[in-house]
C-alpha cells in the first residue's frame, strides 16, 4: 500500500513528508487509514536519539486513531468502517508467561513497538502514526466506542494508559491521597483518570502558574515544589505520587511526602535520576517504582473507561505541516495538553 507520513531524516533533521509503502495484509491483519495522530513527548526522545540509536528515515507517533479499510481473511474482531486505536506496540511473542498475562509491554522476548522497532517477520523498520495508513495485526488493534470523540482520543492510546495502569496498579480508589507532578500531556490525564476513580488528587509542580487548569480538570490545587514552608506542612500526605517529569530530577524533593508505605512511580524520565537519598525511604517504607504502558487489554480498558466517564485529554489540533511548530514548542514548555495531528488533511 503506498502511502505518506512525516519522517525524520536525522536526529537534527526535523519532519517533512516521506512516501513510502505500507506491507501487504497478512491473514490477520487490519489495514487502517489514520484520521488523527497524538504526540507524545517520547517521540521528541526517540527520534534525537535521547535512548539510542535510530534507524533513519524514522515516522514517530504511537497515538493512533483510525478507520478500518481493509482485513486479513482471519480477521474476526473487525471490519471495515470501524473506528479503532492503536497504541505503543504492534507485535509481542504472544507465547510467554508475560504474553499470557496479558502483559505484552513485559514480553519476554521484546514487544515491537509501533515505530522504529523490526517487523518480527521481515525485520523491516516499523514506522508510526504520523502517517496516512497502517497495518497491524488484529491482536494489537483496540475497539474505540462510539462515545469518545475520536478528535481527542489518540493520546488515551499512551497518555492516557501510560498513567491508568499504575494508578490501576496500586489501587487508587475512593478516598486515596494522590499527587500527580507536572501538568503535561501524561500529568493532566493522570488527574482526570485519578478523579474518576475517586481519589483526592494535587499536582505538584515548580509553580503555581496552571493552577486555574488543573482545578478545572478536577484536582483539588497545586503544591509548589519551591515553595519550602508548602512542602514541609505537606510531609506524609500522601498515599502516591505519580512522577510525570520526562527530564532529569530530584526524587528526594518528593519522598517525604508519601505517607508511610506510600509509592512514588517514575513514568516519565527514562534515564538518569538525581542521587537518592534513602533516608525517608527507609523510615517510612516509602518505595520508589517505575512503570511502563499497560498491556492490550488494560489499553481496552482504559478505552472504555473514559468513554464511560466522559474523559477526553484536553487536545490542541494541528495540521501536518505544523508539527515541527508543535515539537518546538514541547522542548521549550510543557503544555497542560497533547498536540494532535489532523491526518485528514494529508495526501497520498
Amino acid at each position: 500500500m503506498k502511502t505518506v507520513g512525516y519522517a525524520a531524516r536525522s536526529k537534527d533533521s526535523g519532519l517533512s513528508p516521506y512516501h513510502f509503502e505500507r506491507r501487504d495484509l497478512r491473514k490477520n491483519d487490519v489495514a487502517i487509514e489514520i484520521l488523527y495522530s497524538g504526540i507524545c513527548h517520547s517521540d521528541l526522545h526517540t527520534v534525537h536519539g535521547d535512548w539510542g540509536e535510530q534507524p533513519y528515515p524514522l515516522i514517530p507517533g504511537h497515538e493512533i486513531i483510525g478507520r478500518v479499510i481493509d482485513v486479513g481473511p482471519e480477521v474476526k474482531g473487525f471490519k471495515v468502517g470501524d473506528n479503532v486505536g492503536v497504541g505503543c506496540m504492534v507485535d509481542s511473542c504472544q507465547t510467554c508467561d508475560q504474553c499470557h498475562n496479558h502483559e505484552e509491554q513485559y514480553c519476554r522476548n521484546g514487544l515491537t513497538p509501533t515505530y522504529g522497532g523490526k517487523d518480527k517477520e521481515t525485520q523491516e523498520i516499523t514506522q508510526g502514526g504520523y502517517s496516512k495508513h497502517i497495518v497491524v495485526r488484529e491482536e494489537f488493534v483496540l475497539k474505540v466506542s462510539d462515545k469518545l470523540d475520536i478528535s481527542k482520543a489518540a493520546p488515551i492510546l499512551c497518555a492516557g494508559i501510560t498513567t491508568f495502569s499504575p494508578l490501576k496498579k496500586w489501587n487508587i480508589t475512593k478516598g486515596s491521597r494522590v499527587g500527580v507532578i507536572g501538568l503535561g500531556g501524561l500529568g493532566h490525564m493522570a488527574v482526570k483518570l485519578a478523579v474518576a476513580m475517586g481519589a483526592e488528587v494535587t499536582v505538584i509542580s515548580r509553580s503555581t502558574s496552571k493552577e486555574a487548569e488543573a482545578k478545572s480538570i478536577g484536582a483539588k490545587g497545586i503544591l509548589s515544589s519551591t515553595d519550602a514552608d508548602a512542602m514541609k506542612n505537606a510531609t506524609s500526605s500522601f498515599d502516591f505520587i505519580l512522577d510525570t517529569v520526562p527530564v532529569k530530577h530530584d526524587f528526594n524533593t518528593y519522598t517525604p511526602l508519601l505517607d508511610i508505605d506510600g509509592t512514588l512511580v517514575v513514568v516519565g524520565q527514562i534515564g538518569p535520576m538525581e542521587e537518592t537519598f534513602t533516608a525517608p525511604l527507609v523510615f517510612g517504607r516509602r518505595r520508589i517504582a517505575g512503570s511502563l504502558i499497560g498491556g492490550i487489554k488494560e489499553t481496552q480498558e482504559v478505552l472504555d473507561f473514559c468513554a464511560e466517564h466522559n474523559i477526553h485529554p484536553e487536545c490542541e489540533i494541528i495540521k501536518p505541516e505544523e508539527i515541527n511548530a508543535a515539537w518546538d514548542k514541547l522542548q521549550t514548555s510543557n503544555p497542560a495538553h497533547r498536540f494532535v495531528i489532523d491526518m485528514n488533511t494529508l495526501d497520498v
